[in-house]
């Protein structure tokens, strides 16, 4: 949901006003869906990485709007707690620049904030959930400047009645409250963008959905959580519970959740924001001046204001996006599953593994999806973030399997297939996906290494929270050295 909106209240006439003007946006997308008005000739691949500010010693720092200050570029942005931001790298061809273009450019952009985040007395952490963060670092004063995230807040709570239960069970146990939101702050993410054809949407998002354990169980980095050990990836149920706008009795009802892996397979682009309309109540009404049906009519691109603001308040793991660059408007998805971190090279990989296998199973005769049950996908999710790599996960042909096998028998030769097929010859993609097959070979990733670290320093350090520090500050030195975390030393 990142755009700016003013502090207000909403009342019922702006509910009805938004309801009418978001399904007048829904009608001129179908019409544009039905008269080809979208680029596609262009495809291109986005990234956005989710960042921690610590300070010296790895404790949380409320500092953003000091830092994105320091940093005055407009790639960076303020995030839901002001102990978080993000970048938002520019949109390229997959293989533009050759092999080490893209790294270059984002450590680049990294090494440059973080030397200015120094300035002000805060270093970066790109990880999935900050080990040194206590429960009472996400109250209400952590909530970052901007109106619109006390604005969600208020109508997140407007519409639950109470306060937030979260609740999971890993090596530890956690049974908590919250009465902010605060709490998804904790969450962050790098997330993969891939624009393409309106035509081509269903098939792209039919393979991200059916990839989404897998990739999770591959690249797990969020194993503690108030100093609790928990899921290999506790950023998915954490993120699953701290926006649930249902009290119980609406859960029991059936009503869907607001962070949502969805319940088919789509046959149109089309198909999502439908849903979006159909079964989620607005959180922030709010409607702009524009009237897309006589824009469209003038020639002119509407930008659909209503719809994508609706669309930034339902968080699917794999997202429909509608946007106009250029006046152009086009359609990508956004791959929202992963954790940050551990390194640029860790996230290339993840990256490269991502667009090469959803290429190669989009190009199946006979797709994954039409041999898998949608509910399959989503169990192979939840049990990836529970148990990460060391996960069994179902695979049509296969059965449960082991991730390693799974990977280095099937996936992996389908995600050199796609890179392939992309353009990428071997002497690129091989550095790449080798991060991935190493991965499987040691059965080591992020939260592995930070699990094993953990346990280490604890043997010799009985405060928990100082255990945490540490292992936090041997991992924001290895992630300086951009070496996958794989190779990363535990003793």
């Amino acid at each position: 949901m990142g755009r700016d909106v003013p502090a207000l209240v909403f009342t019922r006439e702006d509910r009805r006003r938004y309801r009418i003007k978001m399904q007048e946006c829904l009608d001129v997308f179908a019409q544009m869906l039905r008269e080809s008005r979208f680029e596609s000739e262009r495809p291109q691949v986005g990234l956005e990485i989710e960042l921690n500010l610590v300070d010296d010693r790895a404790e949380p720092t409320m500092r953003n709007s000091d830092v994105l200050e320091a940093i005055a570029d407009p790639a960076w942005s303020t995030e839901l707690g002001r102990f978080n931001l993000e970048i938002n790298v520019p949109p390229r061809r997959l293989t533009q620049g050759g092999p080490d273009a893209w790294e270059a450019e984002i450590r680049a952009a990294l090494n440059h904030a973080e030397q200015r985040a120094r300035s002000v007395g805060t270093q970066l952490i790109m990880i999935g959930i900050l080990p040194t963060l206590r429960q009472e670092d996400v109250g209400e004063s952590a909530l970052s400047e901007n109106a619109r995230y006390r604005l969600l807040n208020d109508q997140v709570f407007a519409a639950r009645g109470e306060d937030l239960h979260i609740e999971m069970d890993g090596v530890d146990r956690l049974r908590t409250y919250a009465d902010t939101i605060t709490p998804e702050a904790a969450c962050t993410s790098t997330q993969f963008h891939l624009q393409v054809s309106p035509e081509e949407f269903a098939p792209y998002w039919n393979a991200a959905q059916a990839i989404a354990g897998v990739q999770v169980a591959l690249a797990a980095n969020s194993p503690f959580l108030f100093g609790r050990e928990l899921w290999h990836e506790t950023r998915i149920p954490l993120f699953e519970q701290a926006t649930d706008t249902r009290p119980q009795e609406i859960k029991a009802q059936g009503v869907r959740p607001r962070v949502w892996f969805g319940e088919r397979w789509i046959t149109s682009v089309f198909d999502l924001f439908e849903e979006n309309l159909r079964y989620f109540p607005a959180l922030l009404p709010l409607c702009d001046e524009q009237d897309p049906r006589e824009t469209l009519a003038g020639g002119d691109v509407p930008e659909l204001g209503e719809l994508t603001l609706h669309n930034g308040t339902v968080y699917r793991w794999n997202r429909p996006v509608y946007a106009v660059a250029g006046d152009q408007p086009h359609v990508r998805v956004e791959n929202r599953c992963l954790p940050a971190g551990p390194t640029v090279a860790d996230t290339l990989a993840n990256g490269a593994f991502y667009y090469g296998l959803t290429r190669a199973l989009v190009e199946d005769e006979r797709p994954v999806w039409s041999r898998m049950s949608f509910r399959a996908a989503e169990d192979n999710l939840h049990t990836a973030a529970r148990q990460g790599i060391d996960a069994r996960l179902y695979w049509p042909g296969m059965g449960e399997v082991p991730v390693p096998e799974l990977v280095l028998r099937r996936l992996l030769p389908l995600a050199h297939q796609g890179l392939e097929l992309s353009g990428m010859d071997a002497a690129w993609r091989e550095p790449l996906l080798g991060i991935i097959e190493q991965r499987c070979v040691t059965g080591r990733n992020g939260a592995v290494w930070q699990k094993e670290t953990l346990h280490r320093i604890a043997a010799s350090t009985p405060d928990r929270h100082e255990a945490l520090r540490r292992m936090t500050r041997l991992y924001m030195d290895y992630m300086h050295l951009n070496a996958p975390a794989h190779t990363w030393p535990v003793d």
